[in-house]
């Protein structure tokens, strides 16, 4: 038996560069740093940052007057910034450069006067944040039946933009049916699917060819990561989703030879680690990793919590 491990696998760019915003935060300023929402979406990391002393809220009236408050790596709406500004609120932004981006698309799209389709999962923050970048001319998409029932007010006046942890395959579904109904639409310059959203599903589609089961270590209100598991189902293959070892049912890995194990952009190394030792402690599998992207990507902190 073999345990096969995915790769690149676990924390993104964005990822890092939110949590360490948060820990820098708490170096500086000292406990308590209010975060709105979850900073990232894993059980273990916020539950860490809990220890340190963050307290995660969902809406700013919870934050006391004078508080320093970081905005989550999946965005907020212009009304969230607003409101933290007239409050006197000390702001740090965590928002994933890579979300910022579709901000920056959404708001030049805007200015053009074109109306614009999110294509995203509704009730996901970074949607909401997305979607709340405008107070008007905005339409959310998830499937292509959503495509099929949409009405626009100016077809001829039409953009779209992309939640950044979609599948691209089902992106790719999606754009093609915006594509065929509305045809004078415009995409962005740039796929907005980040780059290691693709990255980590390129992996598993190449690794479910060599195994029978998958184990996704992420958590469930993870886009990316419930992606990964999709991805592998989608492919024949066994998949679970799982926060860490415990979950683990012995019944998984009946039968089976060669096990694959990845981790969604938000989860960090150590619970892969700990999936695979217990993984190896129930079947006496051997080990090995699959070459991969080398991504070698890193985003700045805030100049106020750079060393």
């Amino acid at each position: 038996m073999q345990v096969i491990l995915a790769n690149p696998r676990g924390f993104c760019a964005g990822v890092e560069r939110a949590i360490a915003i948060v820990e820098r935060a708490l170096e500086n300023f000292g406990a308590p740093i209010y975060v709105r929402h979850e900073v990232v979406h894993n059980k273990f990391v916020c539950d860490d940052l809990r220890a340190k002393g963050a307290v995660f809220i969902e809406e700013l009236n919870e934050v006391p007057a004078g508080s320093t408050v970081v905005f989550s790596a999946h965005g907020v709406a212009k009304s969230v910034r607003d409101e933290a500004q007239q409050r006197g609120l000390k702001v740090f932004d965590a928002t994933c450069p890579l979300v910022t981006k579709v901000h920056v698309e959404v708001g030049k799209m805007r200015r053009e006067s074109r109306e614009v389709v999110m294509i995203g999962h509704k009730g996901h923050p970074e949607v909401e944040g997305t979607m709340g970048q405008s107070s008007d001319g905005m339409y959310l998409v998830e499937t292509v039946e959503d495509v099929k029932r949409l009405t626009v007010n100016h077809p001829q006046q039409l953009s779209f933009v992309t939640q950044t942890t979609l599948s691209v395959d089902d992106a790719s579904l999606v754009i093609d049916a915006l594509k065929a109904t509305f045809p004078e639409v415009q995409g962005p310059k740039k796929d907005d699917i980040c780059y290691a959203t693709q990255n980590r599903q390129d992996a598993v589609k190449a690794m479910a060819g060599h195994c029978d089961l998958v184990l996704v270590v992420g958590s469930t209100n993870s886009s990316n990561s419930r992606r990964l598991k999709e991805v592998a189902l989608a492919r024949g293959v066994d998949a679970y989703l799982l926060d860490g070892p415990s979950e683990i049912e012995p019944g998984w890995l009946e039968g089976k030879t060669r096990i694959g194990v990845t981790a969604g952009a938000s989860a960090p190394e150590i619970l892969v680690t700990q999936v695979v030792d217990r993984v190896v402690a129930l079947t006496g599998a051997q080990v090995r990793q699959l070459d991969g992207v080398d991504e070698g990507v890193s985003f700045p902190l805030p100049k106020e919590l750079q060393a």
